[in-house]
Parts: C-alpha cells; sequence; structure tokens
C-alpha cells in the first residue's frame, strides 16, 4: 500500500511539471505581421469629460486606427422599453466607413466597462427569462439595424460572459449559447467573438460557442484581498503561456484567438478617474505600456486590441502628457 501511494504521488507530482513547463517554459513563435487596433466607448470618453466624438474622430485621424472594437451600452440604446436610439452608434459606424476602419461590435447586456452589465432600469425588475427575452430583443435591432455595414466585420456576443466579474444579474453559459446562435441566425455571414479572461482561465466555454476566442491581457493591476486592503502587482505569467493555452483551443476546438483587450490604461483601487494622476500611473505609464506591447508581441498572437484610447487621449488632452498617444500613433504608423 506505501509503495502504491508512493507511485501515484510520484506520478502526480511528475504531471503537475509536466503540465507547469508545457503553460510557462519556452517561448512562442515571433508573428511578421500584426493587427493592432483599440477598444472604444463613447460613455467611457464622457466619463472621463471629453467630446467623445471629438475622441474618437482623433483616433481615426491622429492616430489613423484600421481596428476598431466598438463598446456600446443596452441600457444607454433602450433607456425607454421600445425606444430606441441609435443616432450616435449610427455617426460611429458611419465614421468608421468614411474612414476604411474594420470594426468588431460588441453586442449584449455585458458589454464591458463598469460595472458591466448594463441592464436598463425598466428591466430590473423582470424575471432572468424575461431579461433574457430582452436581451434577445435588443440584440436583434442592432444586428438588423448594422449587418450591411461595409465596416463591421465580426459580433462579439457579450464581452467575458462566463467570467464572473462585475454588477450583473446572471451568468448562464446556455443562454450564451443560444444568443450567438440567434445572432448567427439574423447574420450568418459574420463570425462571432466570444471574450474571456485571459489569465483566469482556460477559455473553453468561450471557444465551445463562438467562432472566434478573444482574450484579455492585463499586466499590472491593483489585487484586492478584503476591504481597505490590498497590493500592486502583475500575474506571474510569461508569454508563452497564452501561446500554449491558444494552441490547444487550435488543436481542439479549430478557432483561433486573438486578443481583445491589452491593457493600456490604469487598473487601481477604484475607478481610475476617481483618482489622482499619481496613483493611476502606478499601474499605467509610458514605460508599463511599452512594455506590455513588447509583451504582446512574444504571445505569438497575430491581433491586438489596446484597452485605453480615451484615457491616452485624456493624457494628452487635459494632462499635457501625450507621450502613450504619440507611441501608439508610431505602432499604427508602422503596421
Amino acid at each position: 500500500m506505501k509503495k502504491m501511494f508512493t507511485t501515484i504521488l510520484l506520478v502526480f507530482i511528475i504531471s503537475c511539471l509536466a503540465v507547469a513547463c508545457y503553460f510557462f517554459v519556452g517561448q512562442a513563435p515571433v508573428q511578421e505581421k500584426l493587427t493592432w487596433g483599440v477598444n472604444f466607448s463613447q460613455m467611457q470618453a464622457e466619463a472621463l469629460k471629453l467630446d467623445w466624438k471629438k475622441t474618437y474622430l482623433a483616433i481615426l485621424e491622429d492616430l489613423g486606427v484600421k481596428n476598431i472594437k466598438l463598446h456600446t451600452q443596452w441600457d444607454f440604446v433602450e433607456g425607454k422599453k421600445d425606444d430606441y436610439y441609435f443616432d450616435d452608434i449610427d455617426w460611429q459606424i458611419e465614421q468608421a466607413e468614411n474612414h476604411g476602419a474594420k470594426m468588431i461590435y460588441v453586442v449584449g447586456m455585458k458589454t464591458g466597462r463598469w460595472p458591466e452589465c448594463h441592464l436598463p432600469i425598466w428591466a430590473e425588475g423582470l424575471s432572468k427569462q424575461e431579461q433574457q427575452d430582452r436581451v434577445l430583443g435588443y440584440v436583434k435591432q442592432v444586428v438588423t439595424r448594422y449587418k450591411d455595414s461595409k465596416a463591421i466585420v465580426a459580433w462579439q456576443a457579450e464581452n467575458e460572459p462566463l467570467f464572473v466579474f462585475g454588477q450583473c444579474p446572471w451568468y448562464d453559459k446556455s443562454f450564451l449559447l443560444k444568443e450567438v446562435a440567434f445572432i448567427k441566425s439574423l447574420d450568418p455571414t459574420r463570425p462571432i467573438i466570444v471574450s474571456d479572461s485571459g489569465e483566469q482561465s482556460l477559455w473553453l466555454g468561450a471557444a465551445q460557442a463562438g467562432d472566434i476566442v478573444g482574450t484579455t491581457m492585463y499586466r499590472k493591476l491593483w489585487f484586492h484581498i478584503i476591504d481597505g486592503f490590498g497590493f500592486y502587482g502583475s500575474f506571474p505569467i510569461p508569454p508563452v503561456f497564452y501561446y500554449r493555452k491558444a494552441k490547444i483551443i487550435k488543436q481542439v476546438f479549430n478557432k483561433e484567438v486573438i486578443c481583445v483587450e491589452l491593457q493600456a490604461e490604469p487598473w487601481a483601487y477604484k475607478l481610475f478617474y476617481d483618482i489622482p494622476l499619481q496613483e493611476q500611473e502606478k499601474t499605467m505609464n509610458i514605460k508599463q505600456f511599452s512594455a506590455n506591447v513588447d509583451y504582446a508581441k512574444k504571445t505569438g498572437f497575430k491581433e491586438f486590441y489596446f484597452w485605453g484610447t480615451e484615457w491616452w487621449f485624456w493624457l494628452k488632452e487635459t494632462q499635457n502628457k501625450p507621450e502613450i498617444w504619440n507611441e501608439a500613433k508610431n505602432i499604427f504608423k508602422n503596421h
């Protein structure tokens, strides 16, 4: 019995070491051609007290961005039941078309930016089933309105819908599958991206649901322990970790993985526009930005979308700190 236990323990230890070596040792192949884009949220620009149209045009014209992941909010579009406001989104898509930019449109209830889930006030008292029916009704309005746009190249169903984060009424994989199928029925011509946490998920659920897996890369952030206590740090994850996970997804599901959120703004103990710039720069500054770009290039991925372009513009316009904006401009110019 003792010998058997020793053998089992040895096999377990060797297996753990093998898994650790697979995910944490080695290097990913370097990609010669990379695609760089940005995430954009009108509501985020407004939260920073920016002129959101000026910000958006600067992204297209000054930065020269040709790939945008557009975040919209259900509570903004359908603030009143069955009363849809699309004027601002119409303008954003029209400008993307006029500037020859490609767009990923994020649609659903959980579409990013705090509180992550953007449930209209009028829908808060509905049952889960009623809320899900209303989500699909909203999705139908969006997809049928914009599916003929030459700018939109893919839909993203929700934002990290299986990752428990934010203020959300529910997380439901079966509904996600239903939502993806529904989008496909409305627009069978475009792929559907489903995203998940890059650091805290194996992406299996996202790969089962979507045509493309989207992942995040966050390098320097606040780790919350308990109320009033935490620390700034980084995930102890080498670039090859992402490459090896993506390789498994490719082999098992035949799905590609792209980075839909590459950290390029602060992640502090509260929303960064509620803290001083000095505190913001503990997790994002020009040095950290460049380090994150270098890290991303070593993951073996081909496509990245920066998370934080509204903040860059805020730095440049209101803080006289254009360094990150200018560095990003060089990246877009050279790719």
